[in-house]
């Protein structure tokens, strides 16, 4: 990891309390000393243990895992969530990835430190990967921030370990096997904690995770062939970029580019409406949005992006837990018919954490993202942006968008070995420790974390605890389907 630089901001008070809204990360820290600072984290650990989050059992009054699905399919495109369902299906993994709202609300019962950071809200380790810097670099980073919102640091921690002990089982890695994973992430996420406690704010800013540093550490601990697969896997995420979306996803009509259909994972505008002045009105109205959503562009970005114009649009499925929201392909092509830009409009509606830590700064959900996704990620997309726009339906929806693909690439977790999943824990703890150590207060957190495994083996016992509970709560998804209750399109 190259160190280089960050905005901290100082905790709230130390508090065990579930219930007790969290704050936003304060930014002023010019009246506290590192020392001051310091002393705050181990007051928290004096008054929160961090053997104290090792604990887990479900609340007396643990909501039922699948009245809250029920609850966010409510405002879902209605034929879209059983697909949601259906990839939850596959596997207790796969659940898992789709369960952030379930999590959250058993996270809001456990204990906290009291110090608060920009969380990411669904940091499970398929929510980090490759992508391209705007200096078109191949960096790796957190890349899924729809749930991003001021909160407890530990929730992203216990998040993303307990993803590893939930794939692990998946890959029918031994229990001893799974505890090292968990343990190795957690512990790099203290090691680097700590070591940005020390660095100036600017290096902290300005660190990264650059790809090919990696490689070194893969040489460790693979095998030639892995090494080679994994050369293999990079080089085809820099292939993943407009022009390959634009070959693998359009063709010619009438001399004009149109997205394919593939229904119902991806459904052209003018299938979803008849033709006539609806539709003109509605592909004005994405011409509009467009145009809107350039303001909320650096004025570089904005200038680059009106040398595009809008040509087509389909509705896409994507990923799992967001299944349902309304997710649009925009195609847009520059100086002539071979330079395509494509675009991604996602819906971003309330963060999983609001009920719990209280609601976000932000009036637009959209501009919440982008703005959680800045102030986390090292390098963020350039045309990332947000916008709020009236639906089909009269509905008022917000929206973030970003590049459809740049050089996105993710990890292998079906095929890999237990000594690169250790490895890959590693990688994904120190990205996260990154990401929070640019907003909250890296000195206090650091001092509660301590130099002794005591924090990771209390990380390693919730993991355990929680697997055995999403398996739990896996079994309920598969009884209400198999019952009726649900209805799920698997294959999808």
């Amino acid at each position: 990891m190259n160190s280089e630089g960050s905005l901290s901001g100082p905790s709230s008070s130390s508090r065990g309390v579930a219930d007790v809204a969290v704050p936003a990360p304060a930014r002023k820290l010019a009246h506290l000393s590192p020392q001051e600072r310091g002393a705050r984290g181990k007051a928290a650990r004096n008054e929160v243990p961090r053997s104290s989050h090792g604990r887990w059992e479900p609340a007396v009054n643990r909501r039922d895992p699948i009245e809250l699905l029920e609850e966010q399919a409510a405002s879902r495109v209605p034929e879209l969530v059983p697909i949601r369902y259906g990839r939850m299906l596959v596997s207790p993994f796969t659940f898992y990835r789709g369960a952030a709202l379930i999590m959250a609300a058993d996270l809001a019962a456990t204990p906290r430190s009291g110090l608060t950071v920009q969380v990411c809200g669904d940091a499970h380790l398929s929510n980090f990967g490759v992508f391209a810097s705007p200096e078109r670099r191949a960096m790796f980073d957190i890349n899924d921030f729809d749930e991003t919102l001021p909160g407890p640091w530990e929730w992203d921690v216990k998040r993303l370990a307990a993803s590893f002990e939930v794939a692990g089982r998946d890959r029918g890695f031994t229990p001893a096997q799974r505890r090292g994973i968990v343990m190795a992430g957690v512990a790099e996420y203290r090691r680097w904690m700590r070591q940005a406690a020390q660095l100036r704010n600017l290096d902290v800013w300005y660190a990264h995770i650059e790809v090919e540093a990696l490689f070194e550490q893969l040489r460790k601990v693979a095998t030639a062939k892995q090494q080679a697969k994994a050369q293999a896997n990079l080089a085809k995420a820099r292939t993943r970029d407009s022009m390959q979306a634009f070959s693998k996803l359009t063709h010619e009509v009438g001399g004009e580019r149109r997205i394919d259909a593939d229904p119902p994972l991806i459904v052209p505008i003018e299938d979803l409406m008849p033709a006539g002045a609806e539709r003109e009105q509605v592909e004005g109205e994405l011409r509009g949005l467009i145009r809107s959503y350039r303001r909320t562009l650096q004025t570089d970005r904005r200038h680059l992006l009106e040398d595009f114009d809008y040509v087509h649009a389909a509705r896409k499925v994507v990923g799992v837990g967001s299944v349902g929201t309304r997710a649009w392909i925009l195609l847009l092509l520059g100086r002539d018919g071979g330079d395509p830009l494509f675009l991604q409009a996602k819906e971003a509606q309330e963060s999983v954490l609001e009920r719990f830590v209280g609601k976000s700064q932000h009036a637009n959900h959209g501009q919440r993202v982008v703005a959680g996704q800045h102030l986390m990620q090292a390098a963020s997309d350039i045309f990332l942006g947000w916008q709020r726009v009236t639906g089909f339906d009269g509905q008022v929806r917000d929206f973030y968008l970003r590049q459809l693909r740049d050089w996105k690439g993710s990890a292998d977790v079906d095929t890999m070995a237990a000594s690169l999943m250790t490895l890959y824990a590693r990688i994904c703890g120190a990205a996260l420790a990154r990401a929070h150590a640019r907003s909250g207060d890296r000195i206090a957190i650091a001092s509660y974390l301590g130099t002794s495994d005591a924090f990771d083996r209390a990380i390693a016992d919730f993991s355990t605890a929680y697997a055995d509970q999403n398996e739990r709560d896996y079994q309920t998804l598969v009884d209400a389907v198999s019952t009726g209750r649900l209805s799920a399109q698997t294959g999808l």
